[in-house]
């Protein structure tokens, strides 16, 4: 029921088409359930009497029909067109709603779900949602009206054989009751299984430079061939299972007719019933079998819209691990003094990562965390915006807790360059306004111009307007690397994380890009987490974070001097030896 409260809750801004749609498929029932009323009518009355008569009724009694048909021309239009507009809607509103929350999950969400699978939610699993949404409430109006208008008006004609009828009817509905909860597990079942094909198609073609390099298109067939058979064999038990019930429907359905040519005909032959109102009842015994059947066919609607629309319902269930406290308010005007006291962090229930880090920059200076890999370092840079809360602790922008103050103004205040720079699908013009939506021509070529990759893309046929490729394949990753720079510069925050920013980068590009990221560093507030330790040896204050705790801070000389793992780092890097 409460999945069904929120199924309904997306009809209310249609309301008026819902409605109207109803009372279209209420006329249609009406006049489909009254002609054979109006047959039984005229071959009673008007076809009994004089020719002539009757020829002069015809014009009128055509009028009259054209008219019937015209209207329920009219509703079946309304129903086929504005019915299925109606259910595009709520399917265009749900899928909205689930990519809105989509953007408000936290990272743990992400770290725990595959993207393909969440694509399958909001791509694949709402298809169907739009069929059920529309057919759903207008199917079981116009099939329980027909069917209760038929059984009605057939009681009028026999109640012996009617009544048979309803016991034959019983059983088709307790049938279908109990095929109905075998049906929901096994199209649950399909959704999940095409949810898996998904994800492997998406983790296959996201790495397929990985995959060509390593000549594993062979191994990367076979795990698709995996995902895709559990998905055909999951499709055929629903086949096998839908050909089952709609058998023995159609077989119970033949009882239908049986039942009335064998009772009919001795009903007949005792003279309890007339030839002609047995024709009536014949046709009556169509009206009522074919809103069954599409009762049946509702079925599989039902169960794949439902399945689609629980697995929609569990996303929206979920409730952001990181979002904004009540009352939490904006940042305002920051100057980027940041405190972390006593923070400890763990994901989950696994061993802590970080444990009682007590660090403190000031406003304009630059903090440099160095150390092995895994240590601790990005989840320890990873709390300031909030993409995780700390276990234990507090840290602190400007003296107030990132906990109490709105995510949006938080965010705004930080700028972060990744190793890993992400590219979204577009011009670069467009990947370097993402760092300030709205922002004019002028702006966008002086953060070129900073980050200084103005002439590199100038010298483009298409300058700003060159397509990126996905992910930015068409790019080095300097130029990548630059352009995430610019967007930095474009935001101007006044708290700068950099994570690796030059790590995967040759020499030369790894000094222009130092040259962008030390202008892009002045007068910010700076967080560098680097594994070149000659990249921070200015830092104000370098920090070595292992097995997460702090295992030494100073400057660079007090560092050298202690001879200890910066030293020990710094040495192996000076003989060209890697730290890790």
């Amino acid at each position: 029921m409460r999945i069904l409260r929120k199924f309904v809750n997306y009809y209310h801004p249609y309301r008026g088409i819902f409605w109207f749609d109803m009372f279209c498929a209420l006329v249609l029932s009406a006049v489909d359930v009254s002609f054979p009323q109006i047959l039984r009518a005229l071959t009673a009355g008007l076809f009994t009497q004089p020719g002539g008569k009757i020829l002069r009724a015809l014009p009128l009694l055509a009028a009259l029909l054209l008219g019937i048909y015209l209207i329920r021309f009219g509703c079946q239009y309304y129903i086929t067109s504005w019915g299925h507009i109606m259910g595009a809607r709520m399917e265009s509103n749900m899928r909205r709603d689930l990519f809105d929350h989509y953007q408000k999950l936290s990272f743990s969400y992400y770290d725990r779900n595959n993207t393909g699978e969440m694509m399958s939610k909001l791509v694949s699993d709402l298809f169907d949602i739009s069929e059920l949404a529309h057919h759903g409430p207008e199917n079981i109006l116009i099939s329980l009206l027909k069917i209760a208008g038929s059984f009605a008006l057939m009681m009028a004609i026999s109640v012996p054989m009617t009544l048979v009828l309803a016991a034959v009817t019983a059983m088709m509905f307790v049938f279908s009751a109990r095929k109905n909860k075998e049906m929901r597990s096994i199209f649950l079942d399909n959704r999940r299984q095409i949810a898996g094909v998904n994800s492997q198609v998406q983790d296959s073609l996201a790495g397929i430079r990985v995959v060509k390099s390593f000549g594993n298109e062979d191994l990367e067939r076979e795990k698709f061939a995996k995902s895709n058979l559990r998905f055909l064999d999951s499709r055929k038990n629903s086949y096998r299972l839908l050909g089952n019930f709609r058998a023995w429907n159609t077989f119970l359905e033949g009882l239908l007719y049986l039942t009335v040519l064998v009772l009919g005909g001795y009903l007949v032959a005792q003279k309890s019933l007339s030839l002609a109102d047995l024709s009536i009842y014949a046709l009556y015994i169509n009206i009522f079998v074919n809103p069954i059947d599409v009762l049946v066919e509702f079925t599989e609607l039902f169960q794949k819209g439902y399945s689609g629309f629980r697995r929609f319902v569990e996303v929206l269930d979920t409730d952001p691990e990181i979002q904004d406290k009540p009352g939490a308010k904006d940042l305002g005007p920051v100057q980027g003094n940041i405190e972390y006291r006593g923070v400890s962090f763990q994901y989950n229930v696994k061993e802590p990562v970080l444990n009682h880090i007590d660090l403190k920059i000031r406003a304009g200076e630059k903090l440099a965390l160095v150390g092995p890999s895994g240590g601790g370092k990005t989840t320890l840079c990873s709390l300031l915006p909030r993409f995780y809360d700390v276990t234990a602790g507090s840290v602190t922008l400007d003296g107030r807790d990132v906990r109490n103050v709105t995510l949006r103004s938080l965010r705004a205040a930080i700028g972060l360059v990744q190793q890993d720079v992400y590219m979204f699908s577009g011009s670069i013009r467009d990947n370097i306004a993402y760092g300030k939506p709205g922002a004019t021509d002028g702006e966008i070529l002086q953060a070129a111009k900073d980050a200084g990759i103005h002439e590199f893309v100038s010298g483009l046929p298409d300058g700003y307007d060159t397509y990126v490729g996905e992910r930015g394949t068409r790019l080095s990753g300097g130029q990548k690397q630059r352009i995430a720079i610019a967007r930095v510069f474009l935001k101007n925050p006044p708290v700068l994380i950099l994570d690796e920013a030059t790590s995967a980068l040759d020499n030369e590009s790894e000094r222009y890009i130092q040259q962008s990221l030390d202008r892009l560093s002045r007068n910010r507030t700076t967080i560098v987490i680097a594994h070149r330790l000659s990249t921070v040896r200015n830092a104000d204050e370098i920090v070595v974070i292992a097995d997460g705790s702090v295992a030494e801070r100073g400057t660079h000389a007090d560092l050298l001097a202690k001879n200890g793992i910066y030293a020990k780092y710094y040495n192996m890097q000076f003989e060209g030896l890697s730290p890790d």
